[in-house]
């Protein structure tokens, strides 16, 4: 070893042992020797013992919000989005912007444009690099656009997501259309939520036929062993008491003529929807507020045939009720 690498690890070794010194001197208070400890709250060093405020404005290196629960700690970290059954990768990969626009908002070059362009295709060829990214990719954009057109909300949209995730790992889709396998997964999501739509309402935004769905979904439910329970009538009472700009007070009134059709069994058998139409009928005409059947049968997509027999069952029923 020469003279000047003696002389410069010597130099390293002295500077290290000075550090250590600092430090070991920063722990005790210079006034008392007491022990320093950090206050994070104000950003001061102070001494246990004596008080002395040692260091000030010190730099705060945590958040700068408050969080009081483990959800709300979560919601306000900002670590990235969160991952997302909703869309194929789950969120985890990079997203370019389709606007030729740097973080300033100014347009690119026409060179800097080509580039972009390019590092888009690519970047899209690495997403769905295989045909199971790509039914997915596909599949998933299919379940977006029927929960929005039929106003589901978001966790609506996540339980379809997954359901459809576990019918192409368990290998349901051979011999049966994306579409069809799509429209059935928001069809039991929406039911096992509790915010049910009709068959034909699914049929509207769909782009398979009634029957169709009807056939994947008893199958997508069997094969899978989903738990979804037969429809409520009163879960369509508030979106058909909305929409014919209906009072509470005759919402409320639809609700027990449901309920005491369930007391007689008049429900069994009976489509829930149908029964939902016929008791916000019955109710408008109780309450004395303006409604057709035209109205609810449009509402509702049932026929003005059904709701008119729906309507006196459910009236009947009503009159058959023992008094209590």
């Amino acid at each position: 070893m020469s003279e000047n690498q003696r002389t410069r690890t010597r130099t390293a070794v002295e500077s290290s042992e000075r550090e250590e010194e600092d430090e070991s001197e920063q722990l005790d208070c210079p006034e008392c020797g007491g022990s320093l400890v950090m206050d994070n709250e104000h950003g001061e060093t102070v001494c246990e013992d004596c008080g002395l405020v040692v260091d000030e404005n010190e730099i705060d290196r945590g958040p700068e919000w408050r969080a009081f629960d483990a959800s709300e700690k979560d919601e306000k970290s900002r670590v990235g989005a969160p991952t997302t059954n909703m869309m194929h990768d789950k969120g985890l990969s990079t997203n370019i912007d389709w606007r030729d626009k740097d973080a300033y908002g100014n347009s690119l070059g026409s060179r800097q444009r080509q580039k972009m362009q390019r590092l888009r295709k690519w970047n899209e060829r690495f997403r769905t690099r295989d045909s199971k990214e790509r039914n997915l990719k596909q599949a998933l954009g299919e379940i977006d656009r029927m929960a929005s057109a039929l106003g589901l909300p978001e966790n609506v949209r996540e339980t379809a997501s997954v359901i459809y995730r576990r019918a192409l790992d368990e290998d349901l889709l051979p011999g049966r259309s994306i579409e069809g396998v799509a429209t059935s997964s928001v069809y039991a999501a929406a039911r096992q939520a509790g915010v049910p739509r009709s068959l034909d309402e699914i049929t509207d935004v769909s782009r398979v036929e009634k029957s169709e769905i009807a056939r994947t979904y008893r199958y997508v439910v069997r094969e899978l062993g989903l738990e979804v329970k037969p429809a409520d009538p009163e879960s369509y009472v508030p979106r058909f008491a909305s929409s014919l700009e209906l009072s509470d007070e005759a919402e409320h009134r639809a609700r027990q003529l449901l309920q005491n059709a369930k007391k007689q069994g008049v429900h069994s058998g009976k489509s829930p929807v149908g029964l939902a139409a016929a008791a916000v009928y019955a109710a408008a005409l109780l309450t004395n507020e303006k409604t057709t059947q035209a109205a609810v049968s449009e509402v509702a997509d049932i026929s003005e045939v059904t709701i008119r027999n729906r309507y006196h069952e459910l009236l009947e029923a009503e009159q058959d009720l023992p008094m209590a």
